[in-house]
């Protein structure tokens, strides 16, 4: 089964608040047929060197809640 980008941006909206509280956002870049989300990790987010935490502990997590076909989710630059 596709995963629908709508899906996905539904999703990010839940991290969207923290990410913005310290000056970041992400973007969705593409959702590959094989379930990977790539993302684009912006302002703040985006050259923070805790960027790989915050990907998998809040990013990936909350995706792979609202949308379990999701395998992964990859920072694109």
């Amino acid at each position: 089964m596709a995963i629908e980008r709508e899906q996905v941006e539904k999703a990010l909206e839940k991290t969207r608040s923290v990410l913005r509280g310290d000056g970041g956002d992400v973007e969705l870049v593409d959702v590959t047929g094989d379930g990977v989300v790539q993302v684009r990790l912006k302002g703040a987010c985006g050259g923070c060197p805790m960027a790989t935490m915050t990907l998998k502990s809040l990013i990936e997590r909350v995706l792979k809640k609202e949308v379990p076909e999701i395998k992964s989710v990859q920072q694109v630059l």
